[in-house]
């Protein structure tokens, strides 16, 4: 049987339906609120995150790019030093070939000059000439045959004492004098089945020179 509510009895009554739309909107509220809230929180973090990933990369972009800047400097460098190598080692040959040139040039150049220095001693002094041929008969002495070599004009003035030298050696053997214009003033040359004794002037000063020069 149904049951009939006065309005007195529905005043006492309390407003169930009332009161739980309220909380359902107050809680509604409150967890919009809480959303918004995080949600802010979520896109400031990654606003953060996303700066901080930009400044990473540029960070890494910039020591990439400084490593790689590095590197070409190195390799720039190395390049560099190595042509400055071999240019001072080129500079450093072409300053010994220089050197070993002009130092050659002046061992030569005194040479020559000894050379006229000596041949104008010689003509004042001819026994220089006649010493010479003496020490180059000595040391052909024992050969069977001998042919001692004068320049012409020592050939016309010192060939009488030439031979008188010979005769003085027994130990020479067969020997005779010629005159020979390959020979120059103030020297001799001796020749023998065993060789040849060279006491030319220009000889022995090539021989000094090359001494120098080692």
């Amino acid at each position: 049987m149904a049951t009939i509510i006065r309005a007195a009895e529905a005043h006492d009554c309390p407003r169930t339906a009332s009161f739980n739309f309220e909380d359902v909107a107050a809680e509604a509220d409150r967890r919009i609120a809480e959303l918004r809230t995080d949600a802010a929180r979520i896109v400031a973090q990654a606003k953060a995150e996303a700066e901080a990933v930009r400044r990473r990369a540029a960070e890494e972009g910039r020591r990439a790019a400084m490593l790689e800047i590095d590197a070409m400097v190195e390799q720039r460098a190395a390049s560099a030093l190595k042509a400055l190598e071999c240019a001072a080692a080129e500079i450093k040959q072409a300053k010994q070939a220089w050197l070993a040139h002009w130092e050659s040039a002046a061992v030569r150049l005194s040479a020559a000059m000894a050379a006229k220095i000596v041949r104008t001693e010689l003509r004042d002094r001819p026994e220089i000439t006649l010493s010479l041929v003496s020490e180059a008969l000595e040391l052909a002495a024992g050969s069977p045959d001998v042919r001692l070599k004068l320049d012409p004009s020592d050939f016309r003035s010192l060939g009488g004492e030439a031979r008188r030298i010979i005769e003085s050696m027994p130990a020479l053997g067969n020997a005779e004098v010629v005159a020979d214009e390959s020979v120059g003033p103030g020297g001799c040359r001796v020749e023998t089945r065993f060789g040849a004794i060279d006491q030319r002037i220009e000889v022995q000063l090539d021989r000094i020179a090359d001494e120098l020069l080692g």
